[in-house]
């Protein structure tokens, strides 16, 4: 039998070979002129190959590997096993328009300078060819789609094809010789994606009603999300934590807004001090610059307070692409473990829509206030997922199964725990311990709509009364959760159960152990689920 490591190694190159994505974000630039083949012969190979690893990695023994092998083990097993059942039970590429999306790929390519753009045209064009026929295949595949991620994908495709529009020339005028490869291949893919958008107005317009109920259901939900949280919490014990945590929480901010502006421990309290803190807000053409400001005063505090060791790694502000808006406000972008090259990361924020009228534009922004922001910068940046992820790009394994198989719960879990420690510490004093404690009331009804929408129907207007009320959100906020718990599942319970588990693992930090060195072991083992974690910290 081969040892673990031979196997890990051609688990993992088949799995880099057939998902293109994976391996370009990964930071494996081998496959960077594929798209991903979502044609019914390329997954039924996939489904073989994953059936064959899953076989392979069973037989082995973990109890006869060291520690780090064993949990490598785990973890590879566990991303084999979650494709199987996204392959064979979610099955979201026949009914999720955004799963065909070719932008986040096209994208990659054109916003890191990973390598020459020689070499970038090249592989650019190679995906652009592939547009048309890769679009064909989600129109002979999608099939009774969800009237949300139609809708969705409408704005994202468009975006795509503004994507391809608007750059394509800006890195042909650096290397002008690709033109005549590259520009015919562009056109055509924005008359695909062009043809696409038209076909889903047309499905659209035909049908008024919801089209497919985007929620997954009790056994379904429950299913991914095990598969997602790899986690030994159930269910339930997750739901019945969020609202025991939701009274804890609701009990400090209660206290901290008397401590903001006086007046009984209530509600009414709460929401005059958040009123207060919320007509301090940038607008569509500040937000970026204020983000870029809050970094450095991020820094500056993690740096005073010697939290956790700093990298000189470039982190990149701008505008969120359009392809990518609909879903989250922020996103961090990182260069991948396995990435060579010195290219930066991008911590991306997303402006109000254009066609947003005045009275929603001032309610996104009074919940993105100046406060809220410098919360915001530190989940996403410092010490959050920006100075996380640079950490775990510098873990070395004996295989490369890490570099694929990172944990969502403990990202998230880290950059929650984050904000928690920053606040507690005092940056941004009580206005940012204000937003925080609103923020981690967000963070809890996010496991609690993720679980009441998805397997207890819960409907739209008891969910804007859990977020309005109990999280004390703005609409427009609000508004745009329920849309994100319709448009994904299982993702908004990793930010909870994650926090959960990493803010335990900080507490257990042994004695005579400084901060730092603590959060630098944390940080020391790239992302594995929080259960691995303690096993790696000998916990």
């Amino acid at each position: 039998m081969e040892s673990f490591g031979v196997l890990a190694e051609r688990v993992v190159e088949a799995l880099l070979e057939s998902r293109p994505g994976l391996a370009t974000s990964a930071g494996d630039h081998r496959y960077d002129d594929r798209l991903p083949d979502l044609s019914a012969g390329a997954l039924a190979t996939d489904r073989t190959m994953l059936t064959d690893a899953a076989n392979a990695l069973s037989e082995l023994d973990p109890d006869a590997l060291d520690v780090e092998d064993r949990v490598d083990h785990a973890l590879l097993s566990s991303f084999v096993d979650r494709e199987l059942f996204e392959l064979t039970e979610i099955r979201a590429h026949e009914w999720d328009p955004l799963h065909h999306n070719p932008g986040p790929l096209l994208h990659s390519l054109l916003a890191r300078p990973y390598a020459p753009v020689e070499v970038r045209l090249g592989h650019l064009a190679g995906r652009l060819a592939a547009v048309p026929d890769a679009l064909a295949t989600a129109r002979a595949t999608l099939r009774d789609m969800p009237r949300i991620h139609a809708e969705t994908a409408v704005g994202q495709f468009t975006g795509t094809a503004a994507l391809i529009r608007d750059e394509v020339p800006r890195l042909l005028a650096q290397a002008p010789g690709g033109y005549d490869r590259l520009a015919p291949a562009a056109t055509a893919a924005i008359a695909a994606l062009e043809e696409f958008v038209a076909w889903l107005r047309v499905g659209l317009a035909a049908d008024a009603g919801p089209g497919r109920d985007p929620r997954l259901g009790r056994r379904r939900w429950e299913a991914r999300l095990w598969h997602t949280l790899d986690t030994e919490l159930g269910a339930a014990e997750i739901q019945r934590r969020a609202w025991a945590n939701l009274d804890r929480v609701t009990e400090e901010i209660r206290v901290a807004a008397v401590e903001l502006v006086g007046g009984p421990a209530d509600d009414a309290t709460v929401r005059r001090a958040l009123d207060l803190l919320a007509a301090e807000h940038p607008d569509d053409a500040t937000i970026v610059e204020l983000a870029g400001v809050t970094l450095d005063e991020a820094t500056d505090f993690v740096r005073a307070h010697d939290l956790v060791t700093l990298v000189d790694d470039p982190c990149v502000i701008q505008e969120m692409p359009e392809f990518a808006r609909g879903v989250a406000v922020a996103y961090c972008d990182s260069p991948g473990p396995l990435e060579t090259a010195a290219v930066p990361t991008f911590y991306c924020i997303a402006p109000t829509p254009t066609d947003w009228p005045a009275h929603r534009v001032e309610s996104f922004y009074r919940e993105y206030n100046d406060h809220m922001v410098r919360n915001l910068t530190v989940h996403e940046a410092m010490p959050g997922h920006f100075l996380q992820l640079a950490h775990a790009r510098r873990y070395v394994g004996g295989t490369r199964v890490r570099a694929l198989a990172e944990s969502g719960p403990f990202i998230e879990g880290w950059a929650v725990y984050a904000e928690e420690l920053m606040a507690g510490l005092g940056f941004g004093g009580l206005p940012v311990r204000l937003q925080q404690l609103k923020m981690q009331l967000r963070m809890t009804i996010n496991a609690l709509l993720d679980q009441l929408v998805h397997a207890e129907e819960l409907p739209e207007h008891e969910a804007m009364a859990l977020m309005t009320g109990r999280g004390f959100q703005e609409e427009g906020e609000a508004a745009g959760k329920w849309r994100r718990a319709l448009l994904t599942s299982t993702q908004l319970s990793t930010y909870f159960v994650g926090y959960s588990e990493v803010a335990e693992i900080a507490a257990a930090r042994p004695a005579g152990v400084s901060v730092r060195d603590w959060h630098d072991a944390m940080l020391a083992h790239d992302c594995p689920p929080p259960r691995h974690l303690r096993t790696l910290l000998d916990l």
